[in-house]
């Protein structure tokens, strides 16, 4: 757990001197743009080849219901760090609403497999730790593009870090294999079901680089502040 710990904190760190080797690009927000292509390109190397397909192979060979239900497991997952969030910005009414979300569907629900929170009223809400930065006026720093995991910022990538090393249920396993598994499993499973969503991006976009990249910023403006772009909460 000590070492784990270690190598994410040493990761964010690696982060922060990344984002300060700027080069010029014509986006002020992207001041590595170069590299942040390349990493791009790299990235969508290895979806093509390795991630995609798996991704097709799981959604042949796995039926809708089944892909459902471990869907739903590693979203009552996401529901703790969810909670965890709520309250770190003082949205204690959300933060309750979600974790009855986590108690009724990790019962009634058998571990999250079904979402029995969704159908009592309990909507699923998504709040991470690069969201609380936001809400308490931290701004996103510059556009990263992370190795596999794809679009961030500084503040987004610090989150991720921070979500991981606390909050989230499956880095707290000290069994490497058992937490690697299940990690391999939900990349897949996300994968799956974006399917969909990059054969748009494909279809629809002349620079998909950039095209991501707005819709990046777009979202997490959303997200920060839950949809009220105009006065934010």
């Amino acid at each position: 757990m000590k070492l784990k710990r270690i190598s994410l904190i040493f990761l964010m760190l690696s982060l922060m001197l990344l984002s300060g080797c700027a080069t010029t690009s014509g986006d002020h927000r992207d001041p590595i743009e170069g590299l942040n292509r390349a990493v791009y390109k790299f990235n969508d190397g290895v979806d093509r080849m390795l991630f995609k397909p798996l991704a097709e192979g799981y959604r042949y060979v796995v039926p809708g219901p089944v892909d459902k239900g471990v869907s739903n497991v590693f979203g009552n997952i996401e529901d703790v760090v969810t909670t965890v969030n709520d309250l770190l910005q003082f949205k204690f009414r959300r933060g309750g609403a979600d974790a009855m979300r986590v108690l009724l569907n990790t019962t009634i629900g058998l571990l999250g497999i079904f979402d029995v929170a969704s159908s009592m009223g309990f909507e699923k809400n998504d709040e991470d730790f690069g969201q609380t930065l936001g809400h308490w006026g931290v701004g996103p720093g510059p556009y990263i593009m992370l190795p596999f995991y794809g679009p961030s910022t500084l503040r987004d990538a610090t989150g991720r870090v921070i979500d991981a090393s606390f909050f989230d249920p499956i880095y707290q396993i000290d069994h490497i294999p058992t937490r690697n598994t299940l990690r391999a499993i939900e990349g897949v499973d996300n994968r799956a079901d974006l399917l969909g969503a990059s054969n748009v991006l494909e279809q629809a976009a002349l620079d998909r680089y950039n095209f991501l990249k707005e819709s990046y910023f777009q979202q997490r403006e959303h997200d920060v502040n839950d949809g009220d772009l105009t006065f934010p909460e």
